[in-house]
């Protein structure tokens, strides 16, 4: 009889080969898997007892006889569901599934159960669903003892309890699993031995990404240096969370907690590949497997961005490029307005660190003008924002949208009433300097051959020739592709910071040598940009072949000579145009006297003839005139010269305009139409 009842046992344990693989798949610490021992289990009652099974209980699509004493004994669930009839059926709500009820049966027969990190979580919240004694005490103890002991047994349990809520999160499960996490994360990063071996990628990740384009895959190589950082960033956002704020509220530095943020915001928002993958995971509809992707990464995103620390600039704990990155991302995303709101905030904080190659820009060529996409509009409305409220770095965030304006204005769809809106978004007082800027004007105007004059004055009118630098002020002037009047503004300019040079360096020189001969003439300041003299040569010596002074003499006047020579070949370069149109004036007005002189004596006759000269002298006094009552008045670079320099300058000018005037008709008709345009649109401007 004992050989059979073996026999029977090693035949009723191979009937459940399906359910004994899935046991064993659920939880490798269980050997051997709990439905072999819930049969062994059964069959051993109803030997012990005589008794057959007389209760079928039904978990999902599975079903389990068993005996009524043990289940209504130790289960009050099994105590009222029993008083109606044996067939019972648990509901979809139960926690844990088939395998957490095999434990709970287990444990009615009075066996012992075997608890893991794998299936605790599922046993503590089936236990509570039907009110088991003594089960759910035991199972809070293995968590307090063992699992929250151990940063993989946490992190195990933690990922279990999704499933479960909100029952784990009613028996406080997740909590304690979340707040030992961050303490012994915490206590990784004070870890001096481990710091000083290799630093993790907390600290070295806003170092590592400093001055240069976001990659993702450079960043996913950085989180895989720390393995807790590694781990933290698979969880579901709802843990990663709540990890993220207790490892605030217990004090870890914001520089380690906002890269923890970059990382996993990098790996389910900004990841191309999982972009891939959650969209192919539905390969029959691909647009709604885009649909779903896109909104997970939304959801993500607007979690992220709550999680963003406010003063992230000041503690460098965040790169710029990130914030950049994810304002390209949310483009194609549908954020809340609250949240696409914080993010723009969070951009135009960063903007002064920003560089030009973090800005968003099109990735891909469209029919509309690269000004007109959302990229450039979201940027452009942001830098709005910001000079608006008129915050700090204004002229670092100018020079930025200067140097952001020289990659758009090389498209050749763009408009110049376009580009005019988009360089009055800054203001004009708010930039230091224009260089980038007519670099920007100076490529579209490469880009659109076809401008009238009057668009170019438009466009370039927004220049300001004296907050030009000297090289881009001497390329003005040579630049066949500006209008005259910006040509003749760069050109006062040019002599402006010539004559100030000279008169620097004179003044300093005279400074010095009173300062030397004068007593009590106080120490010598040099002016900018001139040598300095030692203190110990200051006081008065008497003079001699020998003197210091005789050899600093000779050193300031070679240096004074090498910057007038430096000066003078800039001033001839820039001054080269003016210089062979009055050449080309003076050989036309010597053709005008010759043809003068032929005609003279219908003159002498009583023709009626008009008087080319008269004109002339007519036009110049008007041209004259007019300059001079706009110079009086004028605050441009021109009007802040001396009236010598003024007079001098203005009459070379006149000269090339009058001499236009009164030459109406000859060779050169075409340089001639081009300077009555240039004269036309010069007197417009003045």
């Amino acid at each position: 009889m004992k050989l059979l009842m073996e026999m029977d046992l090693d035949t009723e344990v191979e009937l459940w080969p399906v359910a004994k693989a899935e046991a064993a798949k659920y939880s490798p610490y269980s050997t051997p898997s709990t439905a072999v021992l819930l049969q062994r289990r059964v069959v051993a009652w109803a030997t012990e007892t005589a008794s057959p099974a007389t209760v079928r209980v039904r978990v999902g699509d599975r079903s389990f006889d068993l005996h009524k004493d043990p289940l209504v004994s130790k289960c009050k669930y099994f105590s009222q569901a029993l008083l109606q009839s044996n067939d019972v059926e648990l509901p979809a709500s139960f926690p844990g599934g088939c395998e957490a009820f095999e434990v709970i049966a287990l444990f009615c027969y009075g066996d012992a159960v075997a608890l893991d990190p794998f299936n605790v979580a599922a046993v503590r919240c089936a236990s509570e669903f039907m009110d088991v004694t003594g089960l759910g005490a035991r199972c809070d103890l293995y968590i307090n003892q063992v699992v929250l002991q151990s940063w993989d047994d946490a992190l195990i349990v933690l990922q279990r309890c999704q499933p479960l809520l909100p029952v784990a999160e009613e028996l406080l499960i997740v909590s304690r699993c979340v707040e030992s996490l961050a303490f012994m994360a915490c206590m990784e990063i004070l870890d001096p031995e481990q710091r000083r071996e290799l630093p993790g990628a907390a600290s070295t990740a806003p170092g590592a990404l400093v001055g240069r384009r976001w990659d993702a895959e450079l960043v996913k190589e950085l989180a895989a240096r720390d393995l807790w950082i590694k781990d933290l960033i698979a969880l579901p956002f709802e843990f990663f969370r709540r990890i993220v704020q207790a490892l605030r509220r217990q004090g870890m530095k914001e520089k380690y907690v906002s890269p923890v943020v970059l990382f996993y915001a990098n790996k389910w928002v900004l990841s191309k590949k999982t972009h891939k993958f959650w969209a192919c995971r539905d390969d029959d509809d691909a647009v709604d497997g885009e649909t779903d992707a896109n909104r997970r990464a939304a959801a993500i995103l607007q979690g992220v961005v709550e999680l963003l620390p406010v003063e992230s600039a000041a503690c460098n704990a965040i790169p710029v490029a990130f914030y950049f990155a994810l304002l390209s991302r949310s483009l194609a995303l549908e954020l809340s307005e609250e949240s696409r709101t914080r993010l723009r905030e969070q951009v135009a904080a960063n903007l002064p660190f920003a560089r030009v190659d973090d800005l968003p820009m099109p990735e891909q060529e469209t029919k509309m003008s690269v000004a007109d996409s959302r990229e450039v509009r979201e940027v452009e409305s942001i830098v709005s924002s910001h000079v608006a409220t008129q915050r700090r770095g204004v002229e670092a965030v100018a020079e930025l949208w200067d140097r952001y304006l020289v990659h758009i204005a090389g498209d050749p769809k763009l408009r110049s009433e376009r580009l005019a809106e988009l360089i009055a978004v800054v203001p004009a007082g708010d930039r230091k300097n224009h260089d980038h800027l007519y670099e920007a004007i100076n490529e579209f105007l490469v880009e659109h051959q076809g401008l009238s004059g009057e668009e170019k004055a438009t466009l370039c009118g927004h220049l300001d020739c004296r907050k030009l630098s000297h090289e881009l002020c001497i390329q003005a002037v040579q630049n066949d592709r500006m209008p005259l009047r910006l040509i003749v503004q760069a050109l006062f300019v040019q002599q402006l910071h010539t004559h100030r040079a000279f008169t620097e360096c004179s003044g300093s020189f005279r400074c010095m040598h009173s300062g030397e001969l004068v007593p009590g003439a106080g120490p010598y300041t040099p002016s900018p940009g001139c040598p300095a003299i030692p203190t110990s040569q200051s006081q008065s010596q008497p003079l001699s072949s020998s003197s210091p002074y005789v050899d600093s003499h000779a050193t300031l006047r070679d240096a004074k000579l090498r910057a007038r020579g430096d000066d003078a070949s800039d001033y001839e370069t820039a001054s080269f145009r003016i210089q062979a149109l009055e050449q080309e004036i003076i050989s036309l007005k010597q053709t005008l006297q010759r043809h003068n002189t032929l005609k003279g004596s219908v003159r002498r006759d009583g023709g009626k003839e008009p008087s080319f000269r008269m004109a002339s002298d007519a036009a110049t006094a008007t041209v004259a005139a007019g300059i001079r009552r706009r110079a009086a008045v004028s605050g441009s670079c021109i009007g802040s010269m001396r009236w010598g320099s003024q007079r001098r300058c203005a009459s070379r000018i006149l000269r090339v305009f009058a001499s236009l005037a009164v030459f109406g008709r000859g060779k050169s008709r075409g340089k001639q139409s081009k300077c009555r345009a240039a004269t036309e649109q010069l007197n417009a401007g003045l």
